[in-house]
C-alpha cells in the first residue's frame, strides 16, 4: 500500500544525512542532469562561523544546534559514566565538527573485508576510490589523489618545538619517520594530514555539496529529520521528516532509491522505526515489521582512547598560553593574514602508529600528541598551566555493543552501548598502549620541556591501577561503525550486500560508516568518503575502476 500522498514531492534518489557520504552522493549522482536528487538534512545550514575555523571545534562540539549529543549507556567498563558522543548535525555532518584528520588506514583492514565475502572491497579495489575523493596537496606518490574536485588534504604547517622533541624522541626509542603514513605503509611517527585549506576547514558539505548546489536537479532541505522510510510492500518509495517536534509530517518520494547516510547512530535507529531491525526490538516500540533483520544495530564498534598529561615547565609555550590574551589576539590576527596560527591546526598534531606488544607484524595501536591540555573532567577547557597531552587506543577493538531506538520517536535519543573493553583482548592492547605513552612521554628528548605526569599521576603503575585509570577517564573518538554491517546474506549479522542494498529490501540502500564490517586501524572519515564514492559508482551503473595493486601505490 502507498504511503505517500498524492502530491508529494518526488525525485529519483532521496538521500537521508549530508555528511562526509551523503554529500559526496549528491555531488556525484546530480553529475548526471538525466536525474533528480534530494538530500535531507536534520540539521541547518552550516553557517555558524565556529564550523569553518578548524579550533572552533571546541565550540561546535558542545553546540546542540549543530550536533547530535548522543551518549552513551553508564556501564561498568566506563566507571558508570555516560559518555559524550556527539555527531555532526549541520551540512557536511561530522566532517563540520570533527578533528579534520585524513587517515587511509592498513591496506589488511579493507583485504579482510573482502575475505568475509564483501567482493570488490580488498585494498586494490577501493585504492581507486581513495584518489577519487582527495586532492593531495604536498608531497605524494600515486597513491594519492590529486582530483580537484576532491577533499583538500594539507601537511601541518603550525609547529611547535614540543611536538618536534616528541617526534626526535619516538624515533629514539627504534619508532621510524613515517613519510607518509596514507601511502600504504602506516607504522611510524610524524605529523597529521588534514581536511583545512587556507586556513579554514574543507568540509564534505564545501568539497562536494555545495559546489553542485547550482545543479538545476540538485535541491538539498536543512531542518528535515526523517522520521520514516515510507514503504510499498518490500520496495523504500520514500521518506517522511519532520521540521520540528510535533510538526505536521511531509513527505518526499524516490522513484528509484532511498539511500540512508545519516551515519552510524541514525541510519540503524531510522531502520528500526520504520519496520526494518530484529522483530522482538521492533515490537517493544509498538512498530509493524516490515522486514526482520537481526543486525540492523548490532555490530556497533568505536575506539576507546586513555589520555595522559604532562605539565611544562615554567616558561615552556603551549597551546595553553597562545590560547589566552594577548597571545590569543596575535593568533587571530596571523590567521586573519593566512599566515601558519593556533586556530588553523587539527586538535591532534603527532600521530604514532605502532605496536601494543614487542614481535607484532603490524601496528595495532594509534596514538597521538597535541602540545596543549584540558582540564580534568572539563569539556575542552584548556589547562591554566602549560601541558601536553598524549593519548593511545586499539586499532580493531573486539568489544562490540548496538544501538537501539528508544521509541518511534526520532526526537528521542536511542539507546547507544558500546561495551567498551569487554573483550580481554582490548583491555590486554589497551594497557600496552597506555605504557607505550609513558615510554614516549618519558624521553630526554622532551625531557628539556616537561616536568611531571598530572594525569593520571605517578602513582598509578599497576594494570589494575592503569585499567582503573581508563574507566574512569577514558572517552570515544566518535569513531563509530557497524550498525548496518556489510556482508552476505546468509550471515545473519549483516544488513547490507557488498553493493550496500538492504538485504531482502528493495529501492533501499545504506552508505556511510555504518556499512563497515570491521573498524578500521584509522580515523574514518576517509574511509567513509571512498565508500560514497564507490557507492555513487554501483548507484548509477557505472564499471567498477580498475584495481590498483598496493605495489603501484
Amino acid at each position: 500500500m502507498a504511503e505517500a500522498a498524492p502530491d508529494a514531492d518526488t525525485f529519483d534518489y532521496v538521500i537521508v544525512g549530508s555528511g562526509a557520504a551523503g554529500s559526496v552522493l549528491a555531488n556525484r549522482l546530480s553529475a548526471d542532469p538525466g536525474v533528480t536528487v534530494c538530500v535531507l538534512e536534520a540539521g541547518p545550514p552550516d553557517r555558524n562561523p565556529f564550523i569553518h575555523i578548524p579550533a572552533g571545534f571546541i565550540k561546535t562540539l558542545a553546540d546542540p544546534g549543530v550536533t547530535w549529543q548522543f551518549k552513551t549507556e553508564p556501564l561498568p567498563m566506563t566507571g558508570g559514566r555516560r559518555i559524550s558522543t556527539v555527531q555532526g548535525r549541520t551540512l557536511g555532518g561530522s566532517s563540520s565538527v570533527n578533528g579534520m584528520i585524513y587517515n587511509r588506514g592498513q591496506p589488511a583492514d579493507l583485504d579482510n573485508w573482502a575475505q568475509r565475502g564483501n567482493r570488490g572491497w580488498g585494498y586494490a579495489d577501493c585504492l581507486p576510490y581513495y584518489r577519487r575523493s582527495e586532492n593531495r596537496i604536498g608531497p605524494s606518490d600515486a597513491s594519492r589523489g590529486r582530483n580537484e574536485d576532491g577533499i583538500p588534504i594539507t601537511d601541518m604547517d603550525w609547529i611547535n618545538p614540543i611536538s618536534e622533541a616528541f617526534i626526535q624522541g619516538c624515533v629514539g626509542l627504534g619508532i621510524p619517520r613515517a613519510r607518509d603514513y596514507n601511502c600504504g605503509d602506516q607504522a611510524g611517527v610524524g605529523y597529521f594530514q588534514r581536511a583545512i585549506r587556507k586556513g579554514r576547514r574543507v568540509s564534505a558539505a564545501v568539497a562536494f555539496l555545495k559546489p553542485a548546489l547550482s545543479r538545476p536537479n540538485l535541491e538539498v532541505r536543512t531542518n528535515a529529520r526523517a522520521s520514516r522510510i515510507l514503504f510499498e510492500g518490500k520496495r523504500a518509495v520514500g521518506i517522511a521528516y519532520l521540521n520540528a517536534p510535533g510538526a505536521a509530517p511531509q513527505q518526499v518520494r524516490a522513484r528509484r532509491e532511498v539511500i540512508l547516510s545519516a551515519g552510524t547512530v541514525n541510519t540503524a535507529r531510522l531502520l528500526q522505526v520504520s519496520g526494518v531491525g530484529p522483530a522482538e526490538l521492533l515490537g517493544r516500540l509498538g512498530v509493524p515489521v516490515v522486514h526482520e533483520l537481526r543486525g540492523v544495530g548490532s555490530n556497533f564498534r568505536d575506539h576507546y582512547a586513555s589520555r595522559f598529561v604532562m605539565r611544562a615547565k615554567k616558561g615552556v609555550e603551549t597551546l595553553n598560553e597562545l590560547a589566552r590574551g594577548l597571545r590569543l589576539g596575535a593568533q587571530i590576527a596571523r590567521w586573519a593574514l593566512g599566515k601558519p596560527s593556533i586556530l588553523a591546526t587539527a586538535p591532534s598534531h603527532v600521530h604514532v602508529f605502532w605496536k601494543s606488544f614487542e614481535g607484532l607484524d603490524v601496528p595495532d595501536l594509534q596514538c597521538v600528541f597535541t602540545p596543549g591540555s584540558y582540564a580534568e573532567g572539563k569539556v575542552y577547557v584548556l589547562d591554566d598551566y602549560p601541558g601536553v597531552t598524549a593519548g593511545a587506543w586499539q586499532h580493531r577493538p573486539e568489544s562490540h555493543g548496538w544501538v537501539r531506538a528508544r521509541s518511534a520517536n526520532v526526537f528521542e535519543d536511542p539507546e547507544i552501548n558500546p561495551n567498551y573493553l569487554s573483550d580481554s583482548m582490548d583491555v590486554r592492547v589497551h594497557l600496552g598502549g597506555m605504557r607505550l605513552l609513558r615510554r614516549m612521554l618519558g624521553t630526554p628528548e622532551l625531557g628539556r620541556f616537561l616536568e611531571v605526569e598530572t594525569l593520571p599521576g605517578p602513582e598509578v603503575q599497576t594494570d589494575d591501577e592503569l585499567l582503573d585509570f581508563a574507566k574512569r577517564n577514558g572517552s570515544t573518538t566518535y569513531h563509530l561503525i557497524g550498525t548496518a554491517r556489510m556482508g552476505p546474506e546468509t550471515d545473519p549479522t549483516t544488513v547490507v550486500s557488498d553493493r550496500l542494498l538492504v538485504h531482502g529490501m528493495q529501492g533501499l540502500r545504506v552508505v556511510d560508516a555504518s556499512i563497515m564490517p570491521g573498524m578500521p586501524s584509522a580515523n574514518t572519515y576517509a574511509t567513509t568518503l571512498m565508500i560514497a564514492e564507490k557507492a555513487a559508482d554501483f548507484i548509477r551503473g557505472r564499471e567498477a575502476a580498475a584495481p590498483e595493486a598496493a605495489a603501484a601505490a
